[in-house]
């Protein structure tokens, strides 16, 4: 159960979702922000976009965005959740590009602090191929999902037990977005 009192059974609008709910004011933009972030045309793929903001949320143990970001890169990857998986459980090993790679630690370093981003991730990004776009969208997708993550478990929203949730949640989100998703 949440921390404060969100006026709705908070089964049916887990996690961020009774969250936005709650604030719709506040809604809008950070709704506009991650279709900008994970969903607008980009030289990254959507799905590895996705993927950064579940490493992240990963990393800081936030369970719903996490396990709902997961999902939703999952949905748009060729390998699928079982890729996913392995970029979670060890990111040196995994079988992505070298770019996405870098990128991807670049997004844990943001994680940390945005101060243990050095030239030498930067320049290990820009050496497999990643531009300064790519660079800069990392960084702002690793940040923003770090303040999503402290949103979401600030309050003690409810996190799904059940995977098929998050499933249902990709579904739609990759259908419709996140601007039309609350």
């Amino acid at each position: 159960m949440a921390h404060i009192d969100l006026g709705m059974d908070e089964s049916l609008f887990p996690g961020i979702r009774g969250l936005m709910r709650f604030r719709p004011e506040t809604a809008a933009p950070l709704n506009a922000l991650a279709e900008a972030l994970l969903r607008a045309p980009n030289s990254l793929p959507a799905g590895e976009r996705e993927l950064i903001a579940a490493y992240v949320s990963r990393l800081n143990a936030c369970r719903f965005c996490g396990d709902s970001h997961s999902a939703f890169a999952a949905e748009q990857l060729d390998g699928g959740m079982a890729l996913v998986e392995q970029v979670r459980d060890d990111l040196d090993t995994a079988p992505v590009s070298e770019k996405l790679r870098a990128l991807l630690r670049i997004a844990g370093a943001v994680r940390e602090s945005g101060l243990k981003v050095t030239i030498d991730l930067v320049d290990a990004a820009r050496a497999h191929g990643a531009t300064d776009v790519e660079i800069h969208d990392t960084v702002l997708i690793a940040a923003a999902f770090c303040m999503f993550n402290r949103y979401v478990d600030g309050l003690g929203t409810l996190a799904l037990d059940d995977p098929e949730g998050y499933r249902e949640s990709a579904r739609r989100i990759v259908e419709h977005g996140y601007i039309d998703s609350v």
